[in-house]
């Protein structure tokens, strides 16, 4: 009972001080990836860098403690990273308070769920996400996280617009505008080093040597360069003019946001009320205030844009100040610094007095020292049910990598895997982190292959791992502030040319045609209407459960005959000729309410077709459940057969169905002497019943009743 509660007591039975230096090991190297990884991650979250190193604090080890999978490494991952910002960015601002407070809720749903699945033994649920779906979500989210990743490669900065195309052809246009020359060449290096190395020697820490190398290089050349200034030092009154008028849209939308809470009170007290005039008008009122803020969020995005596609030239006074000046529109004499200046703008209103002006590339910066602060995340029920169906999606999306990557370990080290144990463990680490300010986090195929490839006999791997993570947040973050953006960028991408699995189409093709054509609805479904993944999922699955219930509900029903090689096959696919006198018919799959109909449509079409007709043999090895419906038409269709003249017999039935025929008197309606344990026998004993006075001359089943009734 403890090792069920406690599944990590079973680590140490015969567990020895080789099997401790090789765990020690293998945290170290797994933390060496993942301390890199995870704040490329949290950034593709739409999280501060930082946010990465707390989701490697205690998910990696938590989930270890009490998943079932020794190898499995869990911590921020790129799809779930993904879904978590496409979760997010309708109900707040990338990287604002409300939006950290909001991703930590959602790790807590995300656990949540995971862990009432876990605990209530559900975990087949997954099975919902089918294989050519999450093919599809999965290579589609590759391309979407690399593409997402390319204004921090090019140094450009833009909006985001409705649809990710969109956002992309934006930054195409910035890049074609300006490209930070630098800051592409960090990004371009830290893909050299990556690969170059993992040819070299694939057990090299590339991601660490990339991050070493630039952040070194970024810090020693000065790569960022940034300034603090006064609007006066921008000398360009259009620039200062499009700033004020910056201020003003941002104001705006504050007091429009203020104004909206208030007309949300008064709506909810007129509901509550059965105030119908006073709720009608509060619903007009906010109406109102959102196209008003509508219309401010398009000015403050053509500012913004305006802004940012300005360039000006740094010209150094005697006091140490610098003066910008258009490129185009510095005055003659004067020299330039040699840098290209931008304006730093976001989504905050600009402080006058400190604008920051940028005249290098971007980095990570201030890192906090020190632990996250430990805290339940505020729960607030209208927050819940917005996240909700994202946090479902997330679960079973992150379990569901999780487990696969735990199988494929699995079968290498021949241990045994409880999903159900490992959804708890998840559930625990997600839970658990978002305590300590993580937000979700999942099982990462690349981490966990190291893990493995480093030789991990246990999860204490996992548990060194968090030692290493929490380490460096008490005593190195000071070394992480010159680490280029554009190199975080290029770990990501690099990390995601994995998940791209162009044969995956072909395999679901080549298995059934309707799988292939998910697979890739699914992959342009979520392209299209990324950052909205949920859609690309949704339609995914519900195409899935439709195929599913076409096929239930109309399932296989075979004539068969005997082939060239004396075994009774399907007669349609294999072109062979079907007796005049008896029908051999195979049913497939369950009879219910849903199918039942169509069972009786199809031996009411045999029996129009073949007017020779005298035996009819129902196979029902294929019938492997039956409910009332399916015991109602078959009861039908055994009156419609022999009202037609016709005899029928069944053969093959299971004992479940046959305990269902006999619990209501189908058994003595059919006669005992009418029901054959195996087709061979069935058909054997009615073969020269059905020929009596029959013109048929050469019957194909008359061999087939020779050879068995011989053996």
């Amino acid at each position: 009972m403890l090792t069920r509660i406690f599944p990590f007591l079973g680590w140490f039975k015969k567990y020895n001080s080789a099997a401790l230096r090789a765990d020690v090991l293998s945290g170290l190297t797994v933390a060496l990836v993942l301390i890199p990884q995870s704040m490329a991650y949290a950034q593709l979250a739409g999280m501060p860098a930082y946010y990465g190193l707390y989701a490697s604090l205690l998910p990696p080890m938590v989930a270890a403690l009490f998943g079932s999978s020794r190898q499995l490494a869990t911590g921020p991952v790129a799809v779930v990273s993904l879904m978590t910002a496409a979760s997010l960015e309708p109900l707040a601002t990338a990287g604002s308070p409300g939006f950290i407070a909001y991703a930590l809720l959602l790790a807590l749903l995300v656990g949540g769920f995971q862990f009432l699945l876990g605990v209530l033994r559900l975990g087949l649920v997954v099975n919902f996400l089918s294989h050519p779906v999450v093919n599809g979500f999965t290579n589609a989210a590759a391309i979407i996280i690399a593409s997402s990743q390319l204004s921090k490669m090019f140094g450009v900065y833009v909006d985001k617009a409705e649809l990710h195309f969109e956002t992309i052809m934006r930054v195409v246009t910035s890049a074609i505008h300006y490209t930070h020359l630098p800051t592409l060449g960090m990004g371009v290096l830290a893909f050299a080093i990556m690969m170059g190395l993992k040819k070299v020697n694939p057990k090299i820490p590339n991601v660490l040597c990339a991050v070493v190398i630039t952040t070194v290089i970024s810090w020693a050349t000065g790569f960022n360069h940034d300034a603090m200034v006064d609007i006066s030092a921008i000398q360009d009154k259009k620039a200062q003019t499009l700033i004020a008028d910056f201020n003003e849209t941002v104001t705006g939308i504050d007091q429009l946001a203020t104004k909206r809470t208030g007309i949300s009170e008064i709506e909810d007290e007129a509901k509550a009320s059965k105030n119908v005039i006073g709720y009608y008008d509060a619903e007009h009122d906010l109406s109102v205030v959102a196209y008003e803020a509508k219309l401010l969020k398009h000015k403050s995005h053509i500012y913004r844009e305006t802004l940012r596609n300005m360039l000006f030239n740094g010209v150094e006074q005697a006091d140490g100040t610098i003066l910008f000046y258009l490129q185009d529109a510095v005055p003659a004499g004067m020299t330039v610094d040699g840098r290209t200046w931008r304006i730093k703008v976001g989504n905050k209103l600009l402080k006058t007095e400190s604008l920051k002006m940028m005249g290098g590339g971007a980095v990570v910066g201030n890192v906090p020292s020190g632990f996250p602060e430990v805290s339940i995340p505020e729960l607030d029920i209208k927050v819940i049910l917005k996240l909700l169906p994202f946090a479902i999606i997330i679960s079973l999306l992150g379990f569901m990598e999780a487990i696969s990557i735990a199988k494929a370990m699995a079968a290498k080290t021949g241990q045994r895997l409880d999903p159900n144990q490992e959804l708890i463990g998840q559930g625990l680490a997600n839970m658990l982190g978002a305590c300590t300010s993580s937000y979700p986090a999942s099982g990462s195929f690349s981490r966990s292959a190291v893990n493995l490839q480093s030789g991990a006999v246990t999860g204490l791997s996992s548990v060194f791992t968090t030692v290493v993570v929490a380490i460096t947040l008490l005593f190195f973050t000071p070394l992480l502030y010159n680490l280029p953006q554009a190199v975080l960028a290029a770990v990501i991408m690099m990390a995601v040319i994995g998940l791209i699995n162009a044969s995956g189409f072909l395999h679901a093709w080549k298995a059934q045609k309707y799988d292939g054509a998910i697979s890739i609805i699914s992959f342009v479904a979520t392209l299209a209407f990324a950052p909205h993944l949920d859609k690309g999922i949704i339609i995914g699955v519900a195409l899935s459960l439709c195929v599913f219930l076409y096929k239930s509900m109309r399932p296989r029903v075979v004539a068969l005959t005997k082939s060239d090689d004396d075994i009774l096959r399907d007669a349609s696919l294999h072109g062979l000729r079907e007796c005049d006198h008896m029908a051999v018919v195979r049913f497939d799959g369950p009879l219910f309410f849903a199918n039942a109909s169509f069972l009786e449509e199809q031996i009411s079409r045999r029996l129009r077709e073949k007017k020779n007709l005298k035996q009819l043999i129902l196979v029902c090895n294929g019938i492997n459940d039956i409910d009332a419906s399916g015991e109602e038409a078959l009861s039908l269709v055994v009156e419609t057969v022999r009202s037609a003249g016709v005899d029928i017999s069944l053969s093959g039935l299971n004992e479940a169905v046959l305990a269902v025929i006999k619990r209501t008197h189908l058994y003595e309606k059919i006669g005992k002497q009418n029901i054959y344990s195996n087709t061979e026998e069935a058909l054997c004993q009615t073969h020269d019943k059905a020929h009596r006075d029959g013109t048929e001359l050469d019957c194909p089943l008359s061999t087939y009743c020779r050879i068995h009734s011989n053996s």
